[in-house]
């Protein structure tokens, strides 16, 4: 139908297009990758408004809230080097969401139904934990 010249157009064309798609990609992982700033990448783990934060020796505990979620995390104040960290929410009268292990930089984030409920946050880094006791109630 295109004969043999509209045939290596449209081969030109399609690997255009994908050069420009593999090129894009590039720019994508280089601006996310690891010169972006830890401070943003950290941040932007969890949704809604800082609500507490709970500070220590190797790190510190974060506490987030937007209306009917809270999510935390621990954060480490020395990154780069791979210990054991935890962190438990439980809302009231729920179950407690866990993340725990071997991390260099955090551990979590972890997010529970907190509409209307209490909920308690323990966090710890390198076996000194700290806890907030009932919050949001």
């Amino acid at each position: 139908m295109f004969g043999e010249a509209g045939n290596k157009r449209l081969g030109r064309r399609r690997l255009l297009a994908q050069g420009v798609a593999v090129f894009m990609a590039a720019g994508v992982l280089t601006l996310a990758g690891p010169g972006a700033s830890n401070a943003e990448a950290v941040a932007s783990t969890c949704s809604g408004r800082p609500l507490k934060t709970v500070k220590f020796a190797t790190g510190e505990l974060r506490v987030y809230k937007n209306r009917q979620y809270a999510c935390a995390m621990t954060v480490a104040r020395k990154p780069g080097v791979r210990r054991v960290m935890s962190i438990s929410l439980q809302a009231r009268g729920g179950r407690a969401a866990v993340d725990e292990g071997h991390f260099i930089r955090q551990a979590g984030p972890v997010t529970v139904h907190a509409l209307n409920r209490c909920v308690r946050v323990t966090g710890s880094i390198a076996g000194i934990s700290r806890s907030t006791g009932w919050i949001l109630c």
